[in-house]
């Protein structure tokens, strides 16, 4: 590899580390859709499956599983981003002496899912009777483990309400890789009232902001942290520097595998 495109690397070899990436975009869980379609009322089931594999991220849950992951493969491919001038919303790696992109381009074509502008989410109100009065009593605040719990443990007496909360699952703990701290955003669960707009809606271009943003930043103040772990132990050559990786990293070890 040449100086000049060694230059290019936005972190530089010199300053490379052992990693260990976890994701957060767990393939693994989509078993606990299927279970939760399993546990309709066998006058629903039929229907709510029927309306879930038709859904926007239906597809999704006919992939092979269990999903191989390779974190090696995300933190050498991370640590090769170089410079570009095109989009500020995009990546570019360098392997070997080619150049690799990934952009909403990319993303687009590995996900199928829709890529519109988003809307202003905060025109989403509450429906009478619906999902977030329905299991969540209209709080404003929604936690993952509470929401997972009721994923788990509801038998799902109305119509489709099974359906919505498996969409709101899936989109934050398999394609978006939410943080699990985070609470769950409110506007989704009343947009998910009304399966046609939710599957009308730009989650493409949703989960691609999301991701974007988490892989661009995803060595923010991490290689500084390493370096001063490693001089306070002396330079241990099998140091390693754990870190989250949240967003759909799944579509960035499509992109280059």
């Amino acid at each position: 590899m040449t100086n000049q495109l060694r230059a290019s690397f936005k972190t530089p070899e010199e300053e490379w580390y052992e990693g260990k990436v976890t994701r957060h975009d767990h393939f693994d869980a989509l078993s606990h859709i299927d279970d939760a379609l399993n546990r309709v009322p066998v006058e629903l089931v039929v229907e709510d499956r029927r309306q879930f594999m038709a859904s926007c991220f239906g597809y999704f849950l006919t992939m092979h599983r269990p999903v191989k992951f390779s974190g090696s493969v995300i933190h050498q491919l991370l640590l090769r981003e170089v410079h570009h001038n095109r989009w500020l919303d995009e990546m570019r790696f360098m392997l070997g002496t080619n150049e690799v992109r990934f952009s909403k381009v990319e993303f687009c074509m590995i996900t199928v899912l829709q890529f519109e502008v988003v809307p202003d989410t905060s025109r989403y109100v509450n429906v009478d009777n619906g999902l977030h009065h329905w299991y969540f009593g209209g709080k404003d605040e929604i936690s993952s483990v509470e929401f997972r719990d009721v994923l788990r443990l509801d038998e799902f007496q109305q119509a489709y309400n099974c359906v919505k909360l498996c969409l709101i699952y899936m989109l934050n703990w398999i394609l978006m890789g939410l943080d699990e701290r985070l609470k769950i955003p409110v506007w989704q669960i009343r947009l998910v009232d009304d399966l046609d707009a939710f599957d009308v809606f730009s989650w493409g271009a949703h989960v691609y902001r999301h991701s974007i943003y988490s892989f661009k930043h995803v060595f923010d103040w991490r290689r500084e942290r390493f370096q001063r772990r490693q001089q306070a132990k002396k330079a241990d050559k099998h140091m390693q520097e754990t870190y989250n990786i949240y967003g759909l990293s799944y579509a960035l070890l499509v992109r280059v595998l």
